[in-house]
């Protein structure tokens, strides 16, 4: 058994990415789960996400807001691509249908 020193040391925080950093998303298989998490402030807020191999990919609603317009065109897409610039407040997301 490990000491706390050597505990810490190899301690990397849980975390969720983006959705924005997988190559490409499948949208007719990933299931859309939620969590609560808690901001810099200490609120509480919800928020949705994807499992992928075991990680969780964070998905702000505007993006799935982007993957209904594109069905609504295509209805049998299967596969996005999610961009996404700038940061905080300021952050836009892009959805694009990829084959």
């Amino acid at each position: 058994m490990a000491n706390i020193k050597d505990t810490a040391k190899d301690y990397v925080p849980p975390q969720t990415l983006n959705i924005a950093e997988l190559n490409k998303v499948d949208i007719t298989e990933l299931e859309v789960k939620k969590d609560h998490g808690t901001d810099k402030d200490g609120k509480p807020y919800e928020y949705m996400f994807v499992e992928v191999d075991g990680q969780r990919y964070r998905m702000p609603g505007v993006v799935l807001g982007g993957i209904k317009a594109i069905i609504e065109e295509k209805p049998d897409a299967r596969f996005v691509k999610v961009k996404k610039s700038g940061a905080g407040l300021g952050t836009t997301y892009q959805v694009i249908q990829v084959d």
